[in-house]
């Protein structure tokens, strides 16, 4: 089964083929991302910049994707498209695209939740059989998730405020460091003293497995505003203590999540950890000696394919194609959409006999 996916809910621009083979396993045959620039001077994701950004480039985008892959379009078996959630313009430029790909070529059309796409990855490249527990951290969303099956997604915990990406790109801005943020208070803390401040660490020891960032994110501002004018090395130091800090909140927090999974599913097949976070290789090191600890299998896909891409796109597009998720080409665009879904609404009653 081979099948396109293309993603564009933020500001990158990307699309893929992946081929799904009838044992489950999965193989990447062309993956194309290319990054928007323009939004360094800004500080932040500009959506209307982002939008008309993805506007120029997707076409080329995805030729190059078919040509990588050495495949035309009647050799696909469908076509995938992030329809949310993300930034509202950018999502429907890349499900316009996926919808008139898909009414040229009749293929059939699969509207992927962004976020799903994330949670099924570790399926793609380790093949990874359910249940296990996932550790989603990104710019906008921090969860640990139970996935049963595909389309099956049970919440354990979540951030009560701030999304983990979120705490380290406004940390980034407080010490003065590019956008985005993540990567660079990562290459700081290398050269810092991590013992120099003493930051709080929201949530720890808790029996619930939530998350809490923004009272770390206050004190670390605080500690700036306290000694400025900054040094380098004090950046470095500050950069340092934030994220040793997280990752004894996360492992703490993992911990927790992974008790509460064993109660409520049995052991997990492994703790996947997904997202653009879990590219941090400190982060990435301490969650591996936590799962260690407890006997749990770690799963980290590559860096490349945490961070947003078409690849995870066209997987998830390729696991629900396979069990016969199809969407209509009324499909809509969702600037949120959670993972799990909501409830089902209790049945109504008939109406009282006249």
């Amino acid at each position: 089964m081979l099948v396109l996916g293309i993603e564009t809910t933020c500001d990158e621009t990307a699309a893929a083929v992946v081929r799904r083979r009838d044992d489950g396993s999965g193989e990447i045959a062309s993956n194309v991302v290319l990054s928007q620039a323009a939004h360094a001077a800004y500080g932040g994701v500009v959506p209307e910049i982002a939008a008309r950004a993805h506007v120029e480039v997707l076409d080329l985008v995805v030729a190059k994707a078919m040509v990588e892959a050495e495949l035309n379009f009647q050799q696909l078996d469908g076509i995938a498209a992030a329809a949310g959630p993300g930034l509202i313009g950018g999502v429907i430029v890349g499900l316009t695209t996926a919808k008139a790909i898909a009414l040229v070529t009749e293929k059939p059309l699969i509207a992927v939740n962004h976020l799903e796409a994330h949670a099924l990855t570790a399926r793609l490249t380790h093949n990874t059989a359910f249940p296990y527990c996932l550790f989603l951290a990104s710019g906008g969303h921090t969860q640990i998730v139970a996935v049963i099956g595909v389309g099956e997604y049970v919440l354990i915990g979540t951030t009560r405020d701030d999304a983990l990406g979120e705490a380290f790109d406004k940390t980034a801005k407080v010490l003065g460091l590019p956008y985005p943020g993540g990567p660079e208070v990562e290459i700081e803390a290398a050269r810092g003293d991590p013992s120099r401040f003493a930051l709080p660490r929201p949530m720890v020891d808790r029996p619930e497995p939530d998350f809490s960032l923004s009272g770390l994110k206050t004190a670390l501002r605080l500690e700036a505003e306290r000694i400025a004018p900054l040094t380098e090395q004090d950046v470095a130091d500050l950069c340092a203590a934030f994220q040793a800090a997280v990752i004894e909140i996360v492992t703490d927090r993992l911990r927790v999540g992974l008790r509460v999974f064993r109660e409520r599913f049995g052991r997990p097949t492994a703790l996947v950890i997904a997202g653009g976070v879990a590219a941090n290789q400190e982060m990435r090191s301490g969650i591996a000696r936590m799962a260690a600890s407890l006997g749990t299998p770690l799963v980290a896909p590559p860096a490349s394919l945490c961070t947003d891409n078409g690849a995870i796109i066209a997987w998830a597009g390729a696991e629900r194609l396979a069990r016969g998720l199809t969407d209509t080409l009324d499909a809509s665009p969702r600037p949120r959409w959670p993972l799990q879904a909501p409830p089902p609404a209790p049945p109504i009653a008939p109406p009282e006999a006249q």
